[in-house]
């Protein structure tokens, strides 16, 4: 019986290869399925604030998505990819050509369009004085388990945080999103004082502060109600003042317990957001049942 080459997909008129090279020089398949996740063998998703309005539309990539794409992962003209904007915009596009300074994608179909899902989550720590990389993984884990947004809040133990910081954090957030294959990108603000994040309390239906020795935080869901948004907020080392805890229980937010052994602010944040986000989804099924 004669053998029956595989068809490769079309790209803008093109064969394009759905296969790169890797380190070792060999072939590596990678399936043409846009819809597919990176994680289970799809294609390689990078960030781009322009995404293309429509299908035979280009856009030009450089910067650190550029290296990514031609120097670490080595494609080239013909390799298809996935470029998201951060606002829930997904589009699959082809390598058109590669120079020095960038490369051109063209779209070969028309882009999505995902709105968010579920509790829209806004974390606020005092992560400002955290120290060895431990503020990175605070806000990569936060990236990684579906915030909304992450506001570093200023108060009398934890009274600011450096602006290069700032920066690093913002590609931290990019990185994490592509790692975890998320549409919209989380949203870092800048530092925000204890007196300002009052308001927003007060304006809340849904807002926990982790605080030791409180009521758990599960008890405290089993009598809640899911809302479109809410906040959780953790203190900084040393915890907030106690002034500070009263002004905060006073505009509304719900001090909840995290179990009996002393977290790190890292550690409460997260513990924090990763029940809320269960939660959530648990919240969701039931609506629609």
């Amino acid at each position: 019986m004669p053998r029956v080459a595989p068809r490769l997909p079309l790209c803008g008129g093109l064969l394009c290869r759905t296969w790169r090279r890797g380190f070792s020089g060999g072939l590596r398949v990678v399936p043409s399925d846009a819809a597919g996740s990176q994680s289970r063998g799809g294609l390689p998703r990078f960030h781009s604030p322009l995404l293309l309005p429509s299908k035979g539309n280009v856009v030009r990539i450089q910067g650190d998505e550029f290296w990514h794409m031609s120097k670490v992962l080595r494609l080239g003209p013909n390799d298809r990819v996935q470029l998201f904007d951060g606002k829930g915009g997904l589009v699959e596009g082809c390598i058109q050509s590669v120079s020095r300074a960038g490369l051109d994608i063209m779209a070969v179909e028309e882009p999505q369009v995902v709105p968010p899902q579920g509790i829209q989550w806004h974390v606020y720590a005092a992560f400002g004085t955290l120290k060895g990389g431990r503020a990175d993984w605070l806000v990569e884990k936060c990236t990684e388990l579906g915030a909304s947004s992450v506001t570093p809040i200023l108060t009398e133990r934890s009274h600011t945080i450096a602006e290069n910081r700032v920066e690093r954090l913002e590609r931290v957030v990019v990185a994490a999103a592509k790692q975890c294959q998320r549409l919209h990108q989380m949203t870092l603000n800048p530092p925000l004082k204890l007196q300002k994040l009052l308001s927003l309390v007060s304006e809340s239906k849904l807002a926990f502060l982790a605080s030791a020795e409180e009521t758990p935080l599960m008890n405290v869901l089993y009598h809640s109600t899911a809302q479109e948004s809410g906040i959780l907020i953790v203190g900084p080392e040393g915890d907030f003042t106690d002034d500070e805890v009263k002004l905060l229980a006073e505009a509304g937010a719900t001090p909840v317990g995290l179990g009996s052994c002393r977290l790190r602010v890292e550690t409460a944040t997260i513990a924090l957001l990763s029940t809320l986000m269960l939660w959530s989804d648990v919240q969701k099924i039931q609506l629609h049942l």
